[in-house]
Formats: structure tokens, C-alpha cells, sequence
């Protein structure tokens, strides 16, 4: 099957598309991302996503290339062309094209970017059975709320992992705390049950999926506890998991060389990944329905 994508108003061959040679977002990583799970054909969450879209615009003052509306619309019409039922749909907006300057130019429009996969990730069995995660310190920049497209530092943190045989690397602040994965948020939970995860600030992203888990734990009864923790304490933990958009929640068991508990995915972590895929599946049929009565 051939692939499409969008880029700047039009739909194209994904093997021929192409963007300018001074875009911003190539020369300067002067752009922003967002990466929404795809379900049953309907895009998971994409209300939280957008907000957090306009966040990021905002804080580097790159203006929206469109509404939300038609922007959902052409999300949906890549993930269609592309027969994209269960996968991602990956979004960027750079700043633009301009001749090379570090300053913000007055002049330059928006580019957009859009395309889709398809997978399933999060019904891996290496999912399910549990993960190990490294631990590297944090290299990053200050301002890890920003879905910045300047990854190279999570990048390096994922090749780290992968080199070790991990799954994901736990990036550990100045103070020996852990902020976050390469690419997801990290979880652990203690002895009486309660989910504790880094609260938000600059010096994490915070994942949608992490998002709507604190709403679904918290509906269900489950305590959640946002404040640091240390690789130590989470390896100590109960049990010890992560989210994020393209794997929904894991459970992490092995630290390092320390393995959790009893090396096997707890009852909290389950119940908790239970809990997320039945709210994906129910969106999903909700966003079909509301479809259907509107055709």
C-alpha cells in the first residue's frame, strides 16, 4: 500500500514529499509535534492534544497554521488515506521558511506537516510481560514542557537504552531524581497501592496519556501522589510502570540491575492499563457513533 502525507495544504506520495531547505524546523529544530494513538479508526484524546499543541505554539510564538477544526479534519484524512484503524498519526508545525537568522523573521508562515502509521504497540507482549528501563542523567534543556521538536538529547537517551538491551532510559535531574523516559513519563507505586508520578513544570513533558490515567486512577479510587521520586525508590517500589502515547502503560520490571518487587507486572499496573484501554475503546465507539449521526 502506498502512503500519503500532508505537507503545507496538500496531500502527497509520503515517498515524494518533501519540505524547503531553510525551514526552521530542519535548520533551527525551530518547530513543535504532537504524536495522537490512533484507535478503531478514531484519534484518542486529540481535544487534550491540541490544547497542549496550542501550549507549545505559544510558548515559542509560532502562529497556528489553521483552526482546530480543519486541522482534526486533515488528521483524520491522513489516518484514512493511509488505512490507519490502530496506530499513531504524527503531527509537526515548524516555524517556518526564511533565509538563515537565529532571530524569529517577521515574515514567514507557518509549515505543517502530517503523517501516519500503522501498529499496535501496546498489545506487544514484551509490553504486557514487562520492560527493564536504564538510568542516564538529564541533558536536557530547560523548558521539557515544550513539545519541541529538538530531540537529539532523547535521541541519545533511547539509543543508550537500546544498546543496553532496555527498553526505555529514566533521565535522573542534578538532584538524583527522576524527571522522565526518552520518549515517555515514569510511574512507580507504593506499598499501599498509591501511583506516584513527577508533577508537571518545566522539567517534564506532560504525556497526555499520563494525563488522562491521573483522571481514570482517581475516578477509580486509586490514590496518585505527584512528586519526585529517586531510581532507587522507584526500584525499591511496589511496582514501577510508564505511559505514553504509541504504548499506553508498561510495566517496568528491572531498574538497572535492580529487578521490581517480584520481576513481574503488579495488580496496580494491570488494573491501571486495564482502565486505559477500556477508556480508549469506549472514545473510540463514541467518536464512531457521533460520526455516523452526523453523516
Amino acid at each position: 500500500m502506498s502512503r500519503w502525507a500532508y505537507v503545507n495544504g496538500r496531500y502527497v506520495p509520503h515517498a515524494t514529499a518533501r519540505t524547503h531547505v531553510e525551514d526552521r524546523g530542519m535548520q533551527f529544530s525551530d518547530g513543535v509535534y504532537e504524536v495522537i494513538a490512533v484507535v478503531g479508526g478514531a484519534l484518542v484524546d486529540a481535544t487534550l492534544h491540541f490544547e497542549r499543541l496550542d501550549r507549545s505554539l505559544s510558548a515559542l510564538e509560532i502562529a497556528a497554521p489553521m483552526r482546530r477544526a480543519p486541522l482534526e479534519a486533515v488528521l483524520r484524512e491522513v489516518a484514512r488515506r493511509n488505512r490507519v484503524s490502530e496506530g499513531i498519526v504524527y503531527l509537526q508545525v515548524n516555524r517556518g521558511v526564511a533565509p538563515r537568522n537565529h532571530a524569529f523573521p517577521r515574515d514567514a508562515r507557518p509549515s505543517m506537516v502530517v503523517t501516519a502509521r500503522r501498529g499496535q504497540p501496546a498489545s506487544s507482549p514484551a509490553l504486557v510481560e514487562g520492560v527493564r528501563v536504564i538510568t542516564i542523567p538529564d541533558i536536557r534543556w530547560r523548558r521539557r514542557d515544550i513539545k519541541s521538536v529538538s530531540l537529539l538529547a532523547n535521541v541519545l537517551a533511547k539509543q543508550a537504552a537500546a544498546q543496553d538491551g532496555a527498553f526505555e532510559a529514566w533521565q535522573v535531574d542534578e538532584d538524583g531524581m527522576v524527571t522522565e523516559g526518552s520518549q515517555s513519563n515514569a510511574w512507580m507505586v507504593e506499598a499501599d497501592g498509591a501511583v506516584v508520578t513527577r508533577p508537571p513544570s518545566h522539567d517534564i513533558l506532560t504525556g497526555i496519556t499520563r494525563t488522562r490515567l491521573i483522571d481514570l486512577a482517581r475516578q477509580d479510587g486509586i490514590t496518585v501522589i505527584e512528586r519526585a521520586f529517586t531510581p532507587q525508590e522507584a526500584a525499591r517500589a511496589r511496582e514501577a510502570f510508564l505511559t505514553s502515547t504509541s504504548s499506553f502503560v508498561v510495566p517496568v520490571v528491572q531498574i538497572d540491575d535492580a529487578v521490581v518487587a517480584n520481576g513481574r507486572p503488579g495488580a496496580v499496573t494491570e488494573r491501571l492499563r486495564a482502565l486505559y484501554l477500556d477508556f480508549v475503546a469506549r472514545q473510540a465507539i463514541t467518536i464512531l457513533h457521533t460520526a455516523l449521526a452526523k453523516a
